[in-house]
């Protein structure tokens, strides 16, 4: 029993340097945001209690309530994440329901995408925006250091996140301590912010500020945009962990600083640039400022991390070309390493930086493709609640009802910044949706064209009935549906004319769960004296090699030799075959991404010598 709460402690630990990196760091730009900006509020007592009001109900709401009472119960063996979701609700979802849930989760995925976009830039340069209250001469300083930061940042990311990782929770420690203790300074010298924690001070905000509370709405849900990553990381310690973590140290911090800020501004008759570093005395802010920047360095190494793998789970379910992926510790299967996402994400990013230049001028941008992900996640769980869950209709529809309404407001609000900035996560976040769908549908056509009139049993067996030249070995021929002859064995006997000694057609499946036991990692039946039929599972948090296919093979009494087996993959050669524009665009698409895509014998590390390609031409 000790042991026990000595690793949950230990894990709750560990959750806030992960989970909490993103959130934790939203008191640099959040609160300031709300008082400068184009739509901007004036600095008295019933505007600041009324946001600082709204502030603490939306971590009640959002992030309590929504997301940890309910979102993470929607779980798959442990782990989150919004493909996760959309596999759940997939699942269980009526026939007529299934494709609509299919895209709007590829829509999310790429929502988040566009939001992995602006965290990186809009953390560290609030952060670096702390040396002007140090000295304001400093300020041509910002760009130029908020880049060298973000061009270290993606440096090192080939190297992993294990070593770096160890840091992390005891700097967000460190972190989250801070900015509660110097809120709570900040309160004790002027304790009626308190009375913000009322939610009749929100209501009263509303009813004074009619529908220009949609402007500030826009800049409070900053406060939680880092929420999605307490579902997305929640297989890295379990969700008891995460929960304690929020409602013992990071809320309590967090509101702590808030309103710590909320009567600081109130307490000074002039105009504060950065309230969050004007709660620290004037001696401890350059530490301040350093602590701060390495807090939203380990925010945004959790967004980048996250951009990893979702890039493997969404190549594993289908919705993009297969890439590059490199395990970066023996240890952690997590740990990965995608180097296109890397490079393509930091060019973005550093775009972003320069374009922008400033967190105020971010802040427009930030929010509307969270929000648009937050309601699609309740759009899911509403499918879950009723058809896994199996809740009474009664209950689905008062939670659609409060919950969509309260998305709504909260999707409404930040698309209002759409002309100021908000139209950059969703041009992004658009563009990978498109990716998806047209990778994902064109797959799905060009497995009907290549598709054989006879199944896979039934032509082995018409096979095994002539007396073909046999060769020495076995040959693997990869195949993406097992109920279907692979192009290369058909090709390569009417090229070649001869079969091997033993022949195996491999499929790979990627079934909904994060993980596949290694015991059940392959399946292999005999269909003829001489084929086999090879059925490898992957999990969609998974990457496999050639090594892994060869021990799962034994553990199944089927021996491979590699220096006795050979490879077939059908390459195929596709060209347009034109028609209408959408159809001729979306080929041309199809045909880029299929030449840039990485192979099945590359994703496994066939070796060259031991690998036969056969061309297959195709018109699309």
């Amino acid at each position: 029993m000790q042991n026990q709460k000595q690793s949950l402690l230990v894990l709750t630990c560990l959750s806030i340097g992960i989970v909490y990196g993103d959130i934790g760091t939203s008191p640099l730009y959040a609160f300031k945001a709300m008082f400068e900006g184009p739509h901007s509020i004036a600095i008295n007592q019933a505007n600041v209690f009324g946001i600082l009001s709204l502030v603490f109900w939306t971590f009640i709401i959002t992030v309590s309530i929504k997301y940890l009472a309910l979102v993470t119960r929607a779980s798959n063996k442990g782990e989150g994440g919004v493909l996760t979701l959309t596999s759940l609700a997939h699942n269980v979802a009526p026939l007529h329901l299934k494709k609509g849930i299919l895209f709007l989760g590829m829509l999310a995925a790429g929502f988040f995408f566009g939001e992995a976009i602006i965290t990186p830039a809009m953390s560290v340069l609030s952060a670096v925006e702390g040396i002007t209250v140090i000295n304001s001469r400093f300020e041509p300083m910002i760009l130029p250091i908020a880049i060298t930061i973000i061009c270290g940042l993606f440096a090192i990311q080939k190297y992993g996140s294990g070593k770096i990782g160890r840091l992390f929770a005891p700097v967000m420690l460190l972190w989250f301590a801070t900015i509660g203790l110097l809120g709570l300074l900040s309160i004790i010298k002027n304790p009626t912010v308190l009375y913000a924690l009322n939610p009749q001070y929100a209501f009263t905000f509303i009813i004074n500020h009619g529908a220009a509370t949609l402007f500030t709405l826009g800049v409070v849900v900053l406060a939680v945009t880092g929420v999605e990553a307490l579902y997305a990381d929640m297989g890295h310690f379990g969700i008891k962990p995460i929960r304690l973590a929020w409602f013992f140290i990071v809320m309590p911090c967090l509101v702590l600083n808030y309103y710590g800020q909320g009567a600081l501004v109130l307490s000074q008759t002039g105009d504060i640039d950065n309230p969050f570093f004007m709660l620290a005395p004037e001696m401890l802010r350059l530490p301040l400022v350093i602590l701060a920047t390495f807090a939203t360095i380990i925010a945004s190494q959790a967004v980048i991390s996250g951009i990893f793998s979702l890039t493997r789970q969404a190549v594993n379910l289908g919705f993009l070309p297969p890439v590059q992926i490199h395990h970066t510790s023996h240890q952690e299967q997590g740990q990965i390493y995608v180097p296109l996402a890397n490079f393509l994400l930091f060019v973005l990013v550093i775009t972003v930086v320069i374009t922008f230049g400033s967190s105020a001028r971010l802040a427009a941008a930030y929010g509307i493709a969270v929000t648009a992900t937050m309601l699609i996640s309740s759009l899911f769980i509403i499918v879950v609640a009723r058809y896994l869950w199996q809740w009474k209709l009664a209950v689905v529809i008062q939670y659609a009802v409060l919950m969509l309404l309260y998305d709504s407001l909260l999707f409404i609000s930040t698309s209002l910044k759409f002309s100021d900035g908000g139209w950059l996560p969703l041009t992004i976040g658009t563009i990978v949706f498109l990716l998806m769908v047209t990778w994902y549908l064109e797959r799905e056509r060009i497995s009907q064209l290549t598709k054989q009139p006879l199944s896979a049993e039934a032509m082995v067996n018409e096979l095994e009935q002539k007396d073909w030249p046999r060769a020495s070995g076995t040959a693997v021929y990869f195949t993406r549906n097992e109920d279907h002859v692979p192009a290369s064995l058909v090709n390569n006997l009417k090229y070649n004319e001869t079969l091997h000694e033993r022949n195996v057609l491999l499929t790979f499946k990627y079934p909904d769960q994060p993980r596949v036991h290694p015991l059940k990692r392959l399946e292999v039946q005999q269909i003829s004296p001489s084929f086999w039929q090879m059925i490898a599972y992957v999990g969609y948090q998974e990457s496999l090699d050639i090594d892994q296919i060869f021990t799962a093979c034994n553990c199944k009494g089927f021996t491979l030799h590699e220096v006795d087996t050979v490879f077939f993959m059908s390459s195929e050669r596709m060209k347009l075959k034109p028609s209408t524009v959408w159809h001729d665009l979306k080929a041309r698409l199809f045909i880029l991404l299929s030449r840039n895509a990485l192979r099945t014998s590359e994703r496994l590390h066939v070796p060259q010598d031991r690998l036969i390609e056969i061309g297959v031409h195709m018109e699309i």
